[in-house]
């Protein structure tokens, strides 16, 4: 009978323990951020007052329009491709560490994951998407 009890005893324990540790970990994920600086606050209202300006019509902040994107961006799945197209028509040359035209344009869905993963790598190391133009650009070397 004591035997029971404390088995009773040992499991309403471990319940407890359980239910105070999910507890704890729902507080600390509700717990508020600390406020802000006063610089801190300061700095982003001059951010926003240089982006933004009041549209007493609309009774509304609106963006400037120099910092206003330049029209519809291109989708990643666009971009991809783009990419893929680069690839299709030139190889990395490890030893002359450049990109290589091809003669025969290559098929990319039938290189192994290995090849296109350096491949890939290389060329983000080597290019860059710009926003502006939206296209492919070679980066500058670093000197």
């Amino acid at each position: 009978m004591q035997q029971k009890h404390l088995v009773t005893m040992l499991c309403a324990a471990t319940l407890a323990l359980a239910g105070h540790h999910v507890q704890a970990q729902q507080a600390a994920a509700t717990a508020t951020p600390a406020p802000l600086t006063r610089a801190q606050v300061k700095m982003e209202r001059e951010e926003f007052i240089k982006s933004h300006k009041w549209d007493a019509d609309n009774e509304t902040w609106v963006l400037k329009p120099e910092y206003e994107p330049p029209g519809p961006m291109k989708g990643r799945a666009e971009v991809r491709k783009e990419r893929d197209e680069f690839l299709k028509n030139n190889r990395w040359d490890t030893a002359t560490e450049t990109w290589v035209p091809l003669v025969q344009p290559r098929v990319v869905s039938q290189l192994s994951r290995e090849q296109m993963r350096k491949e890939t790598r290389e060329f983000l190391r080597t290019h860059e998407w710009d926003t502006v133009t939206e296209a492919w650009i070679l980066k500058r070397k670093r000197r």
